[in-house]
Order: C-alpha cells, then structure tokens, then sequence
C-alpha cells in the first residue's frame, strides 16, 4: 500500500502535528466565500498561524471550481506543519469531495509526508472524502531503485468507525487494481487461484479451487482456457459468512458474484485486430479480480449477508488446442452453444459460472461482472457500467448503491426482439451476432448470460468502460481502476 489513512480528531493541535492541512472553500450562489472544517478548527487555525484565508485565497483570484488547490506557506515554532492546502469543492456535494481529495492526493503521491485533511463534514462525506485520498494515491510499476514516498492521511473526524470503513474499501480496491496491473507473464489461471489463498489466509473467507478433470462439466471454461494447456483454467470458489453467524448461514441471504477472469485474451483464433486493442488485455480479468477484492472487504466489515465468489479463470489464447469458430461446447447444466466468435469469451466462462450457481448454490441474488464488450463504451462511455436486469428493484438498488459509492451504473434494456440473433442451425445457442445485425452487442451479450441464470434474481454489470482508464488523472491510474468493489460492497451493505 503506497498510503496510510487513519481518523483524527478536528483539533488544532493534531492538525498542527501534519506537515500540511486542507481545509476546503467554496462561494455560494449569493458569492459568499467560506471555508469549512469540523468544529472551530478554521478560526483556530487562523488565529493560530496568524493568517486571514479570505484573503490569502483571493491572491489566487480562484475559480471555484472542484479540485483547485492553492498552497499557502505557514510556520510556527508550535507546529510541524509548513503549508496549508486551500482546496475547491464547487458545490460541496460528496462528488465535488472525492474531486478534491483526489487533487490533495495527487499533490503529494509518492512522497513521505503527511497530510490532515479538514475538508468534509458529515460521514458520508468523510468516507468518500478517505476513500479518494487513497485512490489519488496509488501507484503501481516494476521498475528497480528506491521504492517511492509514502503519504500518510489523517482525516478529521471524531467518527473512527467511519475511517475504519473507508480502510477496508481503500485496501481491497489496492488489492484488484495490484490484480489487474500486473502483467500476465507473472498472472495466469493458477497465480489467481494462489492469490485468492493468500488473501484468505488467516481470515474466516473459504477457497475452492477445481481444475484439470475438476472440470469436465465446465465446457465453456475449458473451451476458452484449454487454449493456453499450462497452466490451463481455473474455477475459484471464495466464500465469505460471518463470522458470529457460522452456525445460522443457511439463514442468511445468500449472494453469488461472478466475475470473468481472462489473464490474457488474444482473441483467439479470432485474434484481435488491429493489435493495438490487445496490449491492455491484462486487465480482461477484472470481473474477477473484483469479486475477490470485495469479498476481502466483507471480511472485515462483517455484514449479515452469505456471499459466494465464482472467479472463472482462463487465458484465451492463440494455439493448436484453442477452440475453432464453428465448435459446440456443452456448458455446465447441459446447454449447447455454438462458437462463432473465439474472441467472445467472456461470455462463455461466465455462462458456466452462472448455471454452476443456479444448480448448487441457491443464490437469492446473482451478479456477475465482467470486462465484457467495447459495445458498452459506445453509449455510455467511461463513467458508468452497463447495468441489465429485469428486476426492477434490484435495478434501483444498484443504482443508489452507485451514487453512494461512486461506481456509477445505467439500467440498460434487454430488448427480446434481439434474441433471433443468438439462434444457431446446430446448437441451442450462437455465442455472438453474426447472421442478424441489431448492432446491440452489449444488449446481446447480456440476453445470452439471461439464460444461464435461470429464474433467479440476476443482473449483469458489463465494466468494459469504467474498468480501464486511459489517462492517470483523478481517482484513476492509468490501466485498472478497481471498479466495482465499491458498488458491489455498498450494495451488500445496505442488504437487510
């Protein structure tokens, strides 16, 4: 972790200890400037390094805007601290407070200071406001020399309970964006599967992890795993219960996450074209990776809720033993599909993961989450995840779970006039659009995953856009954003 984050109390002489402070400002729609704190913490810090910040922020003729950051030098014989950090948060709402904790972040990433933060009120805020702190700060790389700075963050608030949960969001997003980032020459199948054990261990979270003849009932996992033969796929089984509740869990509401882990994908036989669009495919085991890294969360947050986690592991590879277009597999549970398309993959591993949870687990919800289609970034860009359900409900449970986590996502339509485009001559189902052309690839991708999941209550989160970022810039590194974690652990959370 390339960050600290602890609660502190909103007192002068914690903030002082801080080798800076950031207090947050704002201008109302009457242009009434003011800066907020908890307590009295700005008049005492006024008074205190003998400063006016009405003043020292119009030096800077400020837009107002979410994320400026204006730099004040200060000293005191009393004090540690050597600057305060002025920071926008335009409307102050909790978006604007990720934005700004995300500038003080970036301005002191990689260095071994640190930092206590005055900018947000209520708890809701503090959490998002800690969160982002961590976020700004990561960074990932394998490069040799000295190991970069370390910020440490303390966040005022008398709410440590608070601060707790925002620790154990924070380090599990680490956890998936570290999953993601690394390179696949090191991950595949297996190092998955050992990875899920390592975060295990020590914990209450259960591993299970099937490979090899394991697998002859899983068809589409073998057909697209079978590919790259060593180390060859992976089904991974990470169940979290809690821990006061190991004797009732059958009691409990049981939630199945299943997430598409392709370490690699080629394509295929399909191979991608052109070959720019396979250099970031490292990350196509995000779904997977996700559900791991959320399922650390719960163990430490222990809310009253049975949660299984499917990771189907593959690398889709370009090989003598990868599967050919026109080749029918049998999934788990029986279903035929007919592979048109190698470089539709996604939806193959987690069609078997799908059916395994309708068949043995009993889900009382049913998620799976996967990097799945550029189809989705087509209407909805890089801000939300492509959301399908029909279950209306649950539909806005995820919705408000977004908002309050940042993960944003947008209830698309299954449109049932698309499904003759998944009808194939020789089995019971095409794996992608080939004769019929609605151009809805997201839509279609989702229809075919419907039918894996039999009646259960299901929605499928396509994270093809919010998954990757193309720039290093705000909450996100360039590469793997860990999205996900918060929205599926908020949604848990507010699980009753």
């Amino acid at each position: 972790m390339f960050w600290t984050l602890k609660a502190a109390k909103p007192q002068l002489s914690i903030a002082t200890s801080a080798d800076s402070i950031a207090l947050a400002f704002a201008k109302d729609s009457e242009g009434v400037v003011s800066f907020s704190a908890p307590g009295n913490l700005v008049q005492d810090i006024e008074k205190f390094f003998e400063i006016n910040l009405a003043d020292e922020l119009s030096f800077f003729s400020p837009t107002y805007k979410s994320g400026e950051l204006f730099e004040i030098p200060v000293s005191s014989q009393d004090a540690q601290t050597d600057r305060i950090f002025l920071v926008g948060v335009g409307d102050s709402s909790t978006a604007s407070l990720r934005i700004a904790a995300t500038t003080i972040a970036r301005k002191v990433r990689g260095k071994n200071t640190t930092v206590y933060s005055a900018c947000a009120m209520n708890s809701k805020d503090v959490k998002a406001h800690a969160i982002a702190l961590t976020l700004g700060a990561y960074l990932w790389n394998l490069k040799t020399g000295e190991p970069a700075g370390k910020p440490n963050f303390l966040v005022a608030t008398n709410e440590k309970e608070v601060i707790d949960v925002a620790i154990a969001i924070s380090k599990a997003i680490t956890r998936a964006r570290d999953l993601v980032h690394t390179p696949s020459n090191i991950k595949n199948p297996a190092w998955m599967a050992t990875k899920a054990q390592e975060f295990a261990k020590g914990t209450g979270l259960t591993v299970k992890v099937l490979a090899g003849k394991e697998l002859k009932e899983f068809g589409g996992l073998r057909a697209v795993g079978n590919s790259s033969p060593k180390p060859g796929p992976r089904f991974i089984e990470v169940g979290y219960a809690p821990s006061k509740k190991k004797n009732a869990i059958n009691a409990l509401p049981h939630v199945v996450l299943v997430g598409k882990g392709i370490t690699y994908d080629t394509g295929g036989i399909v191979l991608k074209r052109p070959y720019d669009l396979m250099i970031p495919m490292k990350s196509d085991m995000t779904g997977a990776a996700v559900i791991l890294a959320t399922l650390t969360a719960l163990e430490e947050l222990q809310p009253n809720i049975r949660v299984t986690a499917l990771m189907m592991c593959a690398e889709n590879a370009f090989s003598g033993t990868a599967q050919r277009p026109s080749d029918v597999i049998t999934h788990y549970g029986g279903t035929t599909v007919e592979v048109t398309d190698t470089d539709a993959e996604g939806r193959l591993v987690l069609a078997d993961g799908l059916a395994y949870a309708d068949k043995n687990l009993d889900p009382d919800y049913l998620v799976d989450i996967a990097t799945l289609t550029g189809s989705a970034t087509l209407g909805l860009g890089k801000q939300h995840a492509a959301m399908y359900t029909r279950d209306e409900q649950l539909a806005r449970d995820l919705e408000f779970a977004g908002i309050e986590s940042g993960d944003r996502v947008w209830h698309m339509p299954l449109v049932d006039d698309y499904r003759d485009a998944l009808v194939s001559d020789v089995a019971d189902f095409n794996n992608i659009a080939k004769k019929i052309k609605y151009s809805g690839g997201s839509i279609i991708a989702a229809l075919f995953l419907e039918h894996f999941a039999g009646n259960r209550r299901w929605v499928h989160l396509d994270i093809a856009g919010p998954a990757r970022s193309e720039a290093d810039a705000g909450e996100n590194p360039k590469g793997g954003t860990g999205y996900g974690v918060r929205l599926l652990t908020q949604w848990i959370m507010n699980l009753k």
